[in-house]
């Protein structure tokens, strides 16, 4: 779906929606004529550069909280180097998932 609601399951016969509003299906149809305008394939995204900047900058924390925790728990870890190392992990995926991207028509402000 084009804003992430839940689509309500179909109740007759038909084709199942994809789309929680008609607004929501026409904001689709433009996003993809204009996609293809600007020779975008059907799996290719645009995002801002902020936005690129805040997921990448995100995905490194990631990946140093992980080498942190690959090099404390090296040799004979205790329970709390355990401990230390999830913490570090958690919070570090839990920023990583609360990063959005959220479906906007190409040209939308």
């Amino acid at each position: 779906p084009w804003c992430a609601a839940p689509v309500p399951d179909p109740s007759g016969p038909g084709r199942p929606r994809r789309f929680c509003k008609r607004s929501h299906r026409q904001r689709h149809y433009e996003a993809r004529r204009l996609a293809a305008a600007q020779g975008l394939a059907p799996d290719e995204v645009l995002i801002s550069r902020a936005q690129f900047d805040e997921w990448r900058d995100r995905i490194y924390l990631l990946e140093a909280a992980l080498e942190d925790a690959e090099q404390d728990l090296g040799d004979a870890p205790t329970l709390r180097d355990y401990t230390e190392a999830f913490q570090t992990l958690y919070e570090a995926a839990s920023r990583t998932r609360a990063f959005r991207l959220e479906a906007r028509a190409l040209g939308a402000e």
